[in-house]
């Protein structure tokens, strides 16, 4: 038994599997947003354009998404918030960051995903991507020959700097 793409912690027949082949509809929002990171992993492109809203599915590139899950390495799924999105809810959101590898560089896909369920069954409508953080230094930035700050009397670069 494998487990699941989605980093839940179950074996992917009982968690993402069936929503991928259609035998099981996803319960929530967040069953949904993992079972289309698994779809990517598993390179199910038709999947990915078939749970995507109905009313959002006109300028979907199937191609394109198929051609980015063939070409990335997919390094895993973290869930960082759902807001909604139960089996008794209309719509919900999905704050996650998924990890891949494309061209030898690591990239993090972070996003605020919106769901919504229609005739019963919870869809994908639209991703917000997050931008990272921008960090502030807050102390001034110690060059090469600068005195070291750790007062030892040597240059950065022959002190703490190596």
């Amino acid at each position: 038994m494998t487990h699941c793409y989605c980093g839940s912690g179950q074996e992917f027949d009982a968690c993402c599997g069936p929503i991928l082949t259609g035998t099981e509809p996803a319960a929530t929002a967040e069953a949904l947003m993992r079972a289309r990171y698994s779809a990517f992993v598993t390179k199910q492109a038709e999947f990915l354009h078939e749970s995507l809203h109905p009313e959002y599915r006109n300028d979907h590139d199937v191609a394109a998404t198929r051609r980015w899950a063939e070409r990335s390495q997919w390094l895993g799924l973290k869930i960082l918030d759902v807001k909604a999105g139960r089996p008794e809810d209309d719509e919900g959101t999905v704050e996650f960051i998924a990890t891949y590898k494309d061209h030898d560089l690591v990239k993090p896909h972070h996003e605020i995903s919106s769901f919504r369920k229609l005739d019963g069954n919870w869809y994908f409508v639209d991703g917000e991507l997050v931008p990272p953080v921008t960090e502030v230094r807050s102390q001034p930035k110690v060059g090469r020959n600068d005195p070291c700050p750790c007062g030892s009397g040597k240059k950065y670069k022959k002190c703490c700097g190596r």
